[in-house]
């Protein structure tokens, strides 16, 4: 099994199996054992994930839907119109005009919400490399297929024209020897009718 890595490893990386870094090594792995690169990166990456991460995931993407962006609309006029509505009926609000205790509100909200969209955007990115990192197996492993290939249909090839130049030579001399039959027949019948 080592030697044919170590041949595989030449043919296509120009060095040794030991050389080589760990996703050619991979790569080379398949490509002896016959065995696909392929796999569900999505699938493989989301059973690693614990609660908090997909908790994370998942207020992203509500924060980022237009139905927090509505909720969020109607409360802040909600809280706006209530303020000003007691304020103006009752001479006293519990937050009056500038609305310190909203503003506190979304200073916290905003200090909640930035560290977690953080990390499910640190996840996303993390993702996406695993994905480039297989992307980039999987595209060495098809070109690498690719190159063997275009050897065996060369090669296939060349024993095409092997074939095919054997066949034009025994068709050439049986060609020079009917046109030989045909001279010596000429000649025959011009000796015997003078």
């Amino acid at each position: 099994m080592i030697r044919k890595l170590d041949e595989i490893s030449e043919k296509f990386f120009g060095k040794k199996y030991e050389h080589l870094d760990e996703k050619e090594k991979k790569i080379v792995n398949h490509l002896a054992k016959r065995t696909h690169v392929s796999r569900n990166i999505a699938r493989d990456f989301f059973e690693q994930v614990t609660f908090g991460q997909r908790m994370a995931d998942r207020l992203t993407a509500f924060a980022g839907s237009w139905l927090f962006i509505g909720i969020f609309l109607i409360i802040l006029v909600a809280w706006v119109l209530l303020n000003s509505f007691i304020l103006l009926k009752f001479n006293k609000a519990f937050d009056p005009y500038p609305y310190i205790l909203l503003n506190l509100f979304l200073s916290m909200l905003a200090a909640i919400q930035a560290p977690i969209i953080l990390m499910s955007q640190n996840r996303e990115a993390s993702r996406d490399r695993l994905r480039a990192e297989h992307d980039y197996e999987v595209n060495l492993k098809a070109e690498l297929e690719i190159m063997a290939l275009h050897e065996k249909i060369d090669e296939f090839m060349k024993r095409q024209w092997n074939e095919f130049i054997l066949i034009q030579k025994q068709q050439l001399s049986l060609l020079n020897q009917l046109i030989e039959k045909e001279s010596l027949n000429k000649k025959a019948i011009n000796e015997f009718d003078p």
